[in-house]
C-alpha cells in the first residue's frame, strides 16, 4: 500500500496550517522590528496563531456572500487578535515578567496588555491577513 502525502487530507491540512502560522508569525515579528526596533520570539507564536485563525475564519466570511463582509472580517480580526494578544501578554508580561510590551500609558487599555487604538489597527491588519491567506491558498498551496 503506497502512502502518498499529497493525497492525505490530514497532512495537506497540517502543511497549510503550518505555512499560514509561520507566515503570520515571521511577518508580525518583522513588522514589530520595523516599527518598534525590536521584537520577541513570543510574537512569532502569537502572530502566527492570529494570522492562522483570522485567515481561516476570514476567508470563510470573504466567500460567504454576506453583506458588509469587510466590516465583519475587521470586527472578527479585532476580537481574535486582541484576545490572543491579551492572553499572550498575561503569560509573557505578567506571569513570566518579560516586559515585552506595556500599554498602561495608552487610554483604553486593559491591564496594560491590550488597548483600544491597537484593537482598531488589528481590524485593518486582519483584513490584510485574509487576503494574504487567500493568495497563499490560490497560488502556493
Amino acid at each position: 500500500m503506497e502512502n502518498n502525502i499529497e493525497e492525505n487530507p490530514f497532512i495537506k491540512k497540517f502543511i497549510r496550517h503550518f505555512v499560514l502560522w509561520i507566515t503570520g508569525g515571521i511577518a508580525y515579528f518583522y513588522i514589530e522590528i520595523m516599527f518598534r526596533g525590536f521584537s520577541h520570539y513570543s510574537m512569532i507564536i502569537c502572530g502566527g496563531f492570529c494570522f492562522l485563525l483570522v485567515g481561516e475564519i476570514g476567508t470563510d466570511i470573504l466567500y460567504s456572500g454576506q453583506p458588509f463582509y469587510i466590516l465583519k472580517i475587521m470586527a472578527l480580526a479585532s476580537l481574535v487578535i486582541t484576545t490572543l494578544e491579551f492572553f499572550t501578554g498575561i503569560i509573557v508580561n505578567k506571569i513570566f515578567q518579560l516586559g515585552v510590551w506595556d500599554y498602561s500609558g495608552v487610554k483604553g487599555n486593559i491591564m496594560g496588555q491590550v488597548c483600544l487604538p491597537y484593537t482598531f489597527l488589528w481590524g485593518v491588519l486582519g483584513l490584510v491577513c485574509v487576503y494574504i491567506t487567500d493568495m497563499i491558498d490560490r497560488f502556493i498551496l
